[in-house]
């Protein structure tokens, strides 16, 4: 019974690792999406940001518009993090 209950402890916390370093990456892309979207709303004008709400209610046509909105010259902007998952 011991080596059934030190097996599955093991196994409980090398998940538990795996979770920590999941939120982790997802927390540093959290960051980095909330970063782009802050300076797409800053290259975006009035009138693209009011169109928004209407995308919302329409997500067909969503991703044409923010392809539009996104293509105004961007600034450099600092080099992007490589999306690793660890599952």
């Amino acid at each position: 019974m011991d080596l059934v209950k030190s097996h599955l402890m093991y196994a409980v916390r090398e998940e538990v690792e795996v979770l920590k370093e999941q939120i982790k990456e997802l927390v540093e892309r959290n960051s980095l999406l909330e970063r782009e979207n802050a300076l797409l709303k800053s290259l975006s004008n009035n009138d693209q940001l009011s169109q928004l709400p209407a995308q919302q209610a329409n997500p067909g046509s969503t991703s044409q518009q923010q392809a539009m909105i996104a293509q105004p010259p961007q600034p450099t902007q600092p080099p992007q993090q490589p999306n690793v998952s660890s599952a």
